[in-house]
């Protein structure tokens, strides 16, 4: 059973309440205590949030910023260009063998040569021609040949072709010149979609294929575009080095069925084929050549396939690391670019990636197409410039020389942001302005006629580009020329693919002439009117290599050093005069000529007089 409670007395009842009030008294007390250190709180947290910031007295080192660089696009030079394509008796007109079926070397070919094949001083002209299709209606009717014009040097070229021994018919893609028989005479070498053609010039006028019995033709099924002669092994004589593109047949092309928008036949990307090896053929100096490519550490392979890597488009060749042998630089439609490094002994390593110039910086592979390299810069820096795709800005690789690299030095230039949207074939380093800085100079155009309906931004004919050099200390150092400062007749649209230098009309200045796809070339007069002085200088080696190909000639003047190497491929499939142009700005004295010859000796030459063409003997 639970116990009860006990009941209280009084005495009991009066002790609670008073303890009921005492414990009452004090919560009213520790209540107040509470509230009056909350208001203080917060009073103090009010007063410490809106006080006002203490006053501190911060050390001001001085700090240099960057000085702001001028804005210099008010200052563009007038270097207007004429067309005188008509004028000149310029009457060739590209065949590219165009057909519903959409074949790719319908869209790659125009090479294009400056040379001076008779000896007179002044620069004739060769343009490369592709043919129609075998099975074409027109093929039975039309045979298109490459053709040779002559300089008559009045700004009028002859055109000489027949009975030339140059009027050939072929898919050509491309051309090489030099002197490799070492007579004096400069010799043609084409290149071709199937064999490749070289050719004895004769004098007179007269070109002898020899072909096979130098057996520099290369594969039946191969697929050639840019090549350059230069001395490889320095014994003296010229070695031929031929770029290859991809594996194609016409029965692949046709099978691949590409489309532009799911109906519209397009043309096959090169991604969609193998790479192939470049070839290296070594003069034997008794006319022949043999081909070893492979030996000399020119097949690059991809590890994990074993296929090759390559797909050649443009080739430099020049001597980027300065130590006196001249190296081969690949322009490698998407995929990594090649440099292959000269080591001295016949043989070559390939270092594209590990020097910086096989990718952009973002690490990706460009659809690169031309290349060409020079030296831009008072610093003597080698500029190394790439045309790539469409939406893939101009590649500028820079070589620095303290850390055995190059740089993409595209968009701090101000050249990468202006040809994004082109797609770009040849390009070329000129002196447009003659103020002794490099200019730049680009031939654009897409592969697809009908790339309109489906990109906006895009045209099948695009404007040439000319980019002033304004110089390191400006906003941009490649500056966008208007029309209005080159004149309408070069920026206006073409198909453009392959560019050459040459001065045709001995006025100092430099002239260009452009090539189109299935179109007309366009020969283009430079006008420019700024009062400029110059010196040219060309080479007469010993023989064999008379021309001096792969010499380095530095020029100084008003203290300041410029520099131009001795080489004619450059470019998109083309070749360019090797004579030197040296502007000059207002300088009126050059203080001197230094040449090292392609064997590395060097000579120092005195000077007497500007505006004119110094011819240099070899001692």
């Amino acid at each position: 059973m639970a116990r009860q409670p006990e009941a209280m007395n009084d005495d009991d009842e009066r002790e609670v309440a008073e303890d009921a009030a005492r414990i009452a008294r004090a919560f009213r007390a520790s209540l107040a205590v509470l509230v009056v250190l909350g208001l203080a709180v917060g009073i103090g947290a009010a007063v410490w949030y809106f006080r006002p910031a203490p006053k501190i007295e911060e050390a001001k080192p001085e700090v240099v910023g960057p000085s702001r660089r001028e804005v210099l696009t008010d200052r563009i030079p007038m270097t207007p260009f004429a067309d005188i394509t008509d004028e000149a008796g310029i009457t060739f007109v590209h065949v590219n063998g165009h057909s519903e079926m959409k074949l790719l070397p319908e869209t790659m070919g125009g090479g294009v040569a400056f040379f001076d094949y008779d000896d007179d001083g002044d620069p004739d002209l060769l343009l490369v021609n592709s043919e129609y299709w075998p099975d074409s209606p027109q093929a039975a009717t039309s045979k298109p040949t490459t053709v040779l014009y002559r300089n008559d040097g009045d700004g009028k070229f002859t055109d000489v072709s027949a009975g030339s021994g140059l009027d050939v018919t072929c898919y050509g893609t491309g051309v090489a010149v030099g002197d490799y028989d070492g007579d004096g005479r400069i010799d043609v070498y084409l290149t071709a979609v199937g064999r490749n053609r070289l050719f004895r010039n004769l004098g007179d006028g007269k070109f002898e294929e020899t072909t096979d019995a130098a057996g520099v033709a290369g594969g039946d099924g191969e697929w050639s575009t840019s090549a350059g002669f230069f001395d490889h092994d320095a014994d003296g004589d010229l070695d031929l080095f031929v770029a290859n593109y991809i594996e194609w047949t016409a029965e692949i092309n046709i099978r691949l069925k590409p489309t532009l928008d799911g109906k519209t036949r397009a043309y096959a990307p090169p991604t969609q084929f193998q790479g192939r090896f470049p070839y290296l053929f070594r003069n034997e100096g008794d006319g022949t050549f043999t081909e070893i490519g492979e030996q000399a550490g020119l097949h690059v392979r991809n590890p994990a396939t074993g296929v090759p890597v390559p797909k050649g488009l443009g080739i430099a060749i020049v001597d980027f690391d300065r130590d006196g042998r001249s190296d081969v630089l690949l322009a490698s439609d998407t995929v990594p670019n090649q440099v292959f490094r000269n080591r001295g002994d016949g043989r070559f390593d390939e270092i594209g990636q590990s020097i910086g110039m096989a990718f952009d910086p973002q690490g990706r592979a460009t659809g690169a197409m031309g290349i060409d390299a020079g030296f831009p810069r008072d610093d003597q820096a080698l500029m190394v410039a790439v045309g790539n795709f469409a939406d893939e800005p101009t590649s500028l690789f820079v070589w620095n020389p303290r850390f055995e690299a190059f740089t993409d030095d595209a968009i701090s230039t101000g050249l990468g942001p202006a040809t994004r949207e082109e797609l770009t074939f040849g390009v070329a380093w000129l002196d447009v302005d003659l103020d002794g800085r490099l200019d730049f100079l680009a031939a654009n155009g897409h592969l697809e006629d009908e790339i309109a309906k489906i990109r906006r931004s895009q045209r099948y004919e695009q404007p040439p580009h000319l980019f002033w050099n304004a110089g390191r200390d400006a906003e941009n150092e490649f500056v966008s020329v208007p029309a209005e400062c080159c004149g309408d007749e070069l920026c206006r649209p073409m198909v453009g693919r392959g560019l050459a230098v040459a001065d045709i009309d001995g006025d100092g200045d430099e002239d260009v002439i452009l090539t189109g796809s299935g179109q007309a070339p366009r020969l283009l007069r430079n006008d420019q009117q700024l009062g400029h002085h110059w010196l040219q200088v060309r080479l007469r080696n010993r023989a064999p290599n008379r021309q001096g190909l792969g010499a380095e000639i530095r020029l100084t003047a008003g203290g300041k050093r410029q520099i131009r190497t001795v080489i004619a491929a450059r470019g998109y499939q083309s070749q360019s005069d090797p004579t030197a142009t040296f502007g000059l700005g207002k300088g009126t004295e050059v203080e001197s000529i230094e040449v090292r010859w392609p064997d590395g000796e060097t000579t120092t030459h005195p000077v007497d007089g500007i505006d004119k063409l110094v011819v240099i003997d070899r001692p």
